[in-house]
């Protein structure tokens, strides 16, 4: 076995989220009269906790601002919004392999606990995590924050994980340690993109991942 664990990013990666969490960010701009970002300039800073990546695509710098942003967001993406967050094809099998194989899988995401905890119950898919890490449990991407508590509980060296995400903010901070990573092409950062932190391989597909792992 190459990997002794394989830690995974969420939106993007594992979940066809992308659509809804731009959609959500566009409608929380127009509620407070805000400049509506495009689809790529919210789409950029997904990966990244909520709170910085709503400073940054609305150059807000007042705390409390953006702490009323961030809760109309929330309330749209979990009330009002009409688009679906399906896993992506082939998520499930995939998991299921890598878990019968004996690796230990874990999640290392931008999103908050009760939004994750929400995803894994919905997917059915927590009983395959061993561990977890959010943006209420550690500081945002890119730093390596998250990996290092993941590492810490697992007891487990950079060398024996792997990370797998879509963004560059998934693979700055596992090159950041000395963790292996892998990207994904159908997330949210091109492939061109992400081959500046130099991943072990690019998938297509996530059934590509049982192939190099």
């Amino acid at each position: 076995m190459k990997y002794k664990a394989i830690i995974f990013d969420w939106d993007g990666t594992l979940m066809d989220s992308v659509t809804k969490i731009v959609e959500s960010m566009q409608i929380s701009a127009k509620h407070f009269g805000l400049p509506v970002p495009s689809y790529n300039e919210a789409k950029n800073v997904i990966g990244i906790s909520l709170l910085p990546a709503l400073k940054k695509l609305f150059s807000i710098d007042d705390h409390e601002e953006a702490i009323k942003l961030m809760v109309t967001y929330k309330e749209h993406f979990k009330n009002h919004s009409q688009i679906s967050s399906p896993m992506f094809e082939g998520a499930l099998d995939m998991l299921e392999e890598l878990k019968s194989r004996g690796h230990v899988l874990a999640v290392a995401t931008g999103k908050a606990r009760l939004g994750l905890e929400h995803n894994l119950l919905h997917s059915n898919t927590g009983h395959l995590f061993t561990t977890s890490r959010t943006a209420d449990d550690a500081n945002s991407k890119p730093s390596p924050d998250m990996l290092k508590q993941i590492l810490a509980e697992l007891n487990l060296q950079a060398s024996e994980v792997v990370m797998v995400g879509d963004t560059t903010y998934d693979m700055e901070m596992a090159e950041s340690i000395g963790m292996d990573r892998v990207a994904v092409s159908f997330g949210v950062h091109e492939s061109k993109t992400l081959m500046r932190h130099k991943p072990i391989a690019i998938i297509d597909s996530l059934s590509e991942l049982t192939e190099i792992v």
